[in-house]
């Protein structure tokens, strides 16, 4: 009996190293290279010198603006993000069946065992109700400003960035991705979130506060479909 005890110990803890292996908890450093700003290359034309004052690789047109259009151009992204959903199920289900036999004859006499006549009968009933309520909001107010890593062939901007917050506990950091068309960015290079496509928006903090938050290891072994029970 103790053998098997201490096999059987054994298998849990091999089965909670493998899950504590394979599970190993990912914390989030600076300047991911998902997140990190792009640099723009330098590419600049040398134009034959002509005595103008003004040089064509640089001059802007009367009718341009300052919008980021450009790759390493920085946009700042107003979050306001608010979700909300809410449902609720409910399910009944009935059902009841009864069968009966009558005394059985033959040759028009009934059959009788042991003197009583030859019936039967059966009765079921089944019945369920089940109930599910679900409330879930969330929000998230601030900014941060990103900047252009790609220009697609019809003008849209893909965008990047992260901010990072010291704290006394630990660090606090928001990470967003996403593709914007030029028409949404405003005369002071601002868009909201909203209006960001494919977005990808993080919001986490690592230290001990983070920490404190988080269920280890082995609590999550007990609560993962590989438990046996």
């Amino acid at each position: 009996m103790r053998s098997i005890t201490a096999r059987f110990g054994l298998l849990v803890l091999c089965v909670g190293g493998l899950s504590a292996c394979t599970s190993t908890p990912y914390t989030p450093k600076p300047d991911d290279p998902a997140f990190a700003p792009v640099i723009p290359s330098l590419n600049e034309q040398q134009l034959e010198p002509n005595g103008g004052i003004f040089r064509d690789n640089y001059a802007n047109s009367l009718y341009s603006d300052i919008k980021a259009h450009r790759v390493g151009d920085i946009i700042t992204v107003d979050l306001a993000e608010s979700t909300r959903a809410q449902k609720r199920a409910t399910t009944q289900q009935g059902k009841d069946s009864s069968v009966n036999i009558n005394p059985l004859s033959l040759g028009g006499a009934p059959v009788n065992v042991g003197g009583y006549p030859l019936q039967a009968s059966m009765s079921s009933s089944n019945e369920f109700d089940g109930q599910a309520n679900t409330n879930q909001s969330n929000s998230l107010q601030g900014s941060i400003t990103v900047s252009v890593a790609q220009v697609l062939d019809n003008g849209n901007l893909l965008v990047q960035g992260e901010k990072w917050i010291m704290l006394n506990t630990g660090e606090e950091y928001v990470r967003i991705s996403g593709m914007i068309r030029p028409q949404d960015i405003g005369a002071d290079n601002r868009v909201e979130s909203t209006r960001v496509a494919n977005a990808r928006i993080y919001y986490g903090g690592t230290g001990d506060f983070a920490n404190t938050q988080t269920r280890g290891w082995l609590a999550k072994f007990f609560n993962s479909p590989w438990l046996p029970f």
